[in-house]
Order: C-alpha cells, then sequence, then structure tokens
C-alpha cells in the first residue's frame, strides 16, 4: 500500500522561495540564477531539467549534466552546463518526498552559481547553498516559487 510519492514517480519542478521570515523580499534564489544566465544555457538548463524530472531522477542518466554530490554536500544533486566561453553554470537540487500537500515528489532548484572554467567553487559558495538547503527543509509546507 502506498502512503506517499516515491522516488520512482515523475517529479514535479518547483523553485524555493525565501521566507518572508528569513527574507522580507522572498527571492527565488536558483530561479534569479537561471534566469540570468546565457539564453542558451538556460534553454540547455530547462530541458535537462524536465529529461531528469520525467525519467524520474535516480534513472536519469545523460552525458554527465545530472550529478549526485559528495561529502558534505551529500543528498544535493548539480545540473551541469558548460556555457560560451568555457564558463561552467550550476543549478543546486534537493529532491523532496515529504512535502506536505504535494502529490508528487519535488525536484527543488534551491540556489545556482557559476564560475570560470576550471576553477573551483569555495568551501563558502557551498555554505551558502547549504544554509539555503536547510532554510528549506525546515519548513513543511515547504515554501515553494
Amino acid at each position: 500500500m502506498r502512503t506517499g510519492p516515491s522516488p520512482d514517480d515523475e517529479h514535479q519542478i518547483v523553485f524555493f522561495r525565501r521566507h518572508k521570515d528569513d527574507d522580507p523580499k522572498q527571492p527565488t534564489p536558483g530561479r534569479e540564477a537561471l534566469d540570468g544566465y546565457p539564453t542558451t544555457v538556460r534553454a540547455k538548463m530547462r530541458a535537462a531539467l524536465v529529461a531528469v524530472a520525467t525519467a524520474p531522477p535516480k534513472r536519469f542518466s545523460g552525458g554527465g549534466y545530472w550529478e549526485a554530490m559528495k561529502g558534505e554536500m551529500s543528498a544535493w544533486f548539480e545540473l551541469r552546463i558548460d556555457g560560451p566561453r568555457r564558463h561552467h553554470y550550476r543549478l543546486f537540487c534537493l529532491l523532496d518526498y515529504d512535502a506536505k500537500g504535494e502529490g508528487k515528489p519535488l525536484l527543488v532548484v534551491i540556489d545556482g552559481r557559476d564560475k570560470p572554467f576550471r576553477t573551483t567553487l569555495s568551501d563558502a559558495d557551498y555554505a551558502a547553498v547549504r544554509s539555503l538547503g536547510d532554510e528549506f527543509r525546515g519548513r513543511n509546507p515547504r515554501s515553494l516559487a
């Protein structure tokens, strides 16, 4: 007997919205990052998000775009697209099977970052992403855009 969303189900793509108690402007860091990327990168990322969500994510295999992260970022997934001038673009995502009021599992875009070719994001960047993830998980019903 099934009691909730399953990792085998198609996922719904959603964006994390900061809660008014944490940021009165209620930004959506992942959507804002995506919207700021070059047009070709945005198009590829949106197509990859749809492909991952419908696969569903644990069954998706394709080109190194969707990667499970390790270490302090375990439980996170990174959508990777390389853009013009050898620049790297990333979206950091969580999979959510416990969101109240949702009929499907969620593929949640939490934040995005970009970096020049052959560089790494800083520990502070990863800590900021994890902090947003903690904020997201801290409320249920979830704060979504």
